[in-house]
C-alpha cells in the first residue's frame, strides 16, 4: 500500500461523492515518531477498547502508539480482530 504502509487484505470503496479507491483492510506504518495502525472505524465498541488500551493517540482511522510497552497487547489484539470482523462485514471478500 505504498512505500510506507504494510497492508493486510484489500477492499474497494466508493463514497457518495463518487470518489473511489482501494485500501488495505488493516495496515501499519512503522514511522520514526510512532507506530501507526490503520484499524479504527469509530464504532462504540472500539471506543470502549481504546479506553482500556493504554497510552495512545487517534486520528480519523489511525491509532498512534509510541511504544508497544505503553499499551495492553491483549486489548490491541482484540481491537485488530474487531476491525477485521467489521471490514469483513462491510466489504465481503
Amino acid at each position: 500500500m505504498g512505500p510506507s504502509i504494510v497492508g493486510f487484505g484489500r477492499y474497494h470503496y466508493r463514497y457518495d461523492s463518487g470518489h473511489a479507491g482501494e485500501m488495505c483492510r488493516l495496515g501499519l506504518s512503522p514511522r520514526k515518531p510512532e507506530l501507526v495502525l490503520y484499524v479504527l472505524d469509530g464504532s462504540p465498541r472500539q471506543a470502549a477498547l481504546l479506553a482500556r488500551l493504554g497510552k495512545h493517540k487517534t486520528g480519523k482511522s489511525c491509532l498512534y502508539i509510541k511504544k508497544l510497552a505503553d499499551v495492553d497487547m491483549a486489548v490491541l489484539e482484540e481491537l485488530v480482530r474487531d476491525q477485521l470482523a467489521s471490514m469483513d462485514a462491510r466489504y465481503p471478500g
